[in-house]
């Protein structure tokens, strides 16, 4: 596979909060158009990862990085963090709508941004790609508050879709969730990769092996290995990953 088929590169990157290394000598590519799943116990740096590909942990005081994250060859340390979010955008692990009606929540990054487009076209189009279209587009000025948590994790999703992102983040995105509601949002995913890269962090395992392409085992801030899916959860070249996939740890 060569540099054209990754989206993102992470180098040789670790991640300090204050004196505590969080993530340690990380080194890792992303596929275009793949979904990749970032396994591992509490704490072992998943999260702290994943807000690092779209510079969110720079709202943290006591956070620093050493390393490089490349995205689309380009160094994304060095890069203007604002613009870097309009192309790898972030769903949240609860579903954090703004206070507005759903049609401005999928329409206030675009305008923020002077992004020259057909308003009314956008929210349609974002809305259908999110499977929240049928649900909504009769009360479209109604408040965004009004939806169930499943459906404002939708209205998220085609929030970020808006902005026309390359890659979007996932963090625990359906932990506050229903079952029902887990299970729409993890057939979108599906739907969603011949469109976009997606990255996933989540604890539910069952969940990483139905969503995901590739899965990323960390540990204590290591990441211990990354391959396809299916190897990993049948036949894992660690014994650690091994051990956490079946319940020995974690």
């Amino acid at each position: 596979m060569n540099s054209q088929d990754y989206v993102m590169t992470i180098k040789d990157v670790n991640i300090f909060y204050g004196e505590f290394n969080a993530v340690k000598n990380m080194s890792m590519n992303i596929e275009k158009n793949k979904v990749l799943a970032i396994i591992g116990p509490s704490g072992c740096g998943k999260s702290t990862l994943l807000r690092c590909l779209n510079r969110m942990n720079d709202f943290v005081p006591s956070f620093s990085i050493k390393g490089k994250i490349e995205y689309n060859g380009k160094n994304i340390l060095k890069s203007d963090p604002m613009e870097l979010r309009t192309k790898v955008g972030m769903v949240f692990q609860k579903p954090n709508p703004f206070p507005k009606s759903i049609y401005d929540n999928i329409t206030w990054g675009p305008k923020i941004h002077g992004h020259d487009v057909n308003l009314d076209q956008l929210v349609e189009d974002s809305l259908k790609k999110a499977a929240l279209w049928e649900e909504v587009k009769d009360r479209l000025k109604s408040s965004a508050l009004d939806l169930s948590g499943g459906q404002q994790q939708r209205l998220c999703i085609a929030r970020t879709i808006a902005m026309k992102p390359d890659i979007i983040l996932m963090d625990e995105p359906c932990s506050a969730l229903d079952p029902k509601s887990t299970i729409r949002i993890e057939d979108l995913i599906s739907e969603l990769k011949n469109e976009y890269t997606i990255i996933i962090v989540t604890h539910n395992m069952q969940q990483a092996a139905r969503v995901s392409d590739k899965t990323a085992f960390f540990y204590e801030g290591e990441l211990i290995e990354i391959d396809s899916t299916d190897k990993i959860f049948t036949k894992p070249k660690e014994k650690r990953t091994e051990d956490y996939i079946t319940g020995r740890f974690g």
